[in-house]
């Protein structure tokens, strides 16, 4: 029995002993995850100032951003009104010769005696006119036995038609219509057979 005794006696220190160490390592664990801890919440603070640091930084490029956006919208708007303001220099500048050759002609039609040598002047006048508006885009719409268009003509007045053949065809052209680049800039106005 004595026997039995000293090996219980002998596995109760074993088993004490084992306690004691597994609450020493325990203990040294805990002391270990207490030392992590404030590692990992320096690495939390870290990524928090580098989260800031990348928000800051994401701030600045939009301002960069909108600032230049601004800019170009502002550069923009400043070139549409030079646009605007000058867009009609190629034109006009087209336009000096006639301006020119019409103060010739006033200056000597007082001189001229010959009336067909003034009419010939006016008329080469009229068809340099003519060419440079061609030049920019600029044409005359075609109303001679044409179709009433609502989109190129204006009806201001209805007369009775000659023949049938005439009726809703224009039949005559008070005020010619002009195009610039296909687009009306203004309508015929014109009298529609009935």
């Amino acid at each position: 029995m004595e026997k039995n005794k000293d090996m219980n006696e002998e596995e109760l220190k074993a088993q004490q002993e084992e306690t004691l160490d597994n609450v020493a390592t325990s203990q040294l664990d805990e002391g270990d995850k207490a030392e992590e801890q404030p590692a990992k919440e320096m690495s939390v603070e870290d990524k928090l100032a580098a989260a800031e640091t990348k928000v800051a930084e994401l701030q600045d490029k939009y301002l960069r951003q909108v600032a230049e956006f601004d800019n170009y919208r502002k550069r923009t708007i400043k070139e549409k009104a030079e646009l605007i303001l000058n867009g009609a220099e190629k034109t006009i500048t087209a336009i000096l010769p006639i301006l020119d050759d019409m103060e010739r002609a006033l200056k000597n039609m007082d001189k001229m005696e010959d009336v067909a040598a003034v009419k010939e002047g006016v008329d080469l006048i009229f068809q340099k006119f003519v060419k440079i508006l061609g030049e920019q885009g600029v044409k005359k719409i075609e109303t001679e036995n044409a179709d009433f268009n609502t989109d190129l003509h204006e009806a201001i007045a209805q007369v009775p038609a000659p023949s049938d053949e005439m009726k809703g065809k224009i039949i005559d052209c008070v005020k010619t219509g002009y195009t610039l680049n296909e687009k009306v800039i203004r309508h015929s106005q014109v009298a529609v057979g009935l």
